[in-house]
Parts: C-alpha cells; structure tokens; sequence
C-alpha cells in the first residue's frame, strides 16, 4: 500500500491512498471541478518493514474558483 500526502491547497495535509505510487500527478474531484497535485521528491518508506510507501504532492491548480461560494 502507498499513500499520497497532500500539501497546499484545500486538501492541506490529506493523506489519500496511492493506488499507482509511480503517478507523477494527482486530479482530484473538489466542488464542480478537479484540483490538481504534483509529486515532488521521491517515495519515502519504500523497505517492507517501514510502513506504507509514502509520496509527496503539492498543489499546482483549481480548475475552477476554490474560494468561498455567494451562499456564505
């Protein structure tokens, strides 16, 4: 198993599972659109006796406007 920590964005600090580890980027559902993450550095943990496999992704884009909404 491998998870996907997530920094920046509003997904701050989200840990996901990582189906794929060697994924390069992450598209992720949010509201009416997708935000984007993209892994930096390499896979931490990766020995069998040291926990999951561990990634890094950092927030690149918002497909859509990820402030708050009117109705607030």
């Amino acid at each position: 198993m491998a998870i996907a920590r997530l920094h920046g964005g509003p997904l701050d600090g989200q840990i996901l599972p990582l189906e794929q580890p060697e994924l390069d980027s992450l598209i992720v559902p949010y509201g009416e659109g997708q935000i984007v993450y993209r892994r930096d550095g390499a896979p931490q943990h990766t020995g069998s006796a040291d926990g999951p496999t561990e990634a890094e992704f950092w927030f690149i884009e918002a497909t859509d406007d990820i402030g708050n909404s009117a109705d607030d």
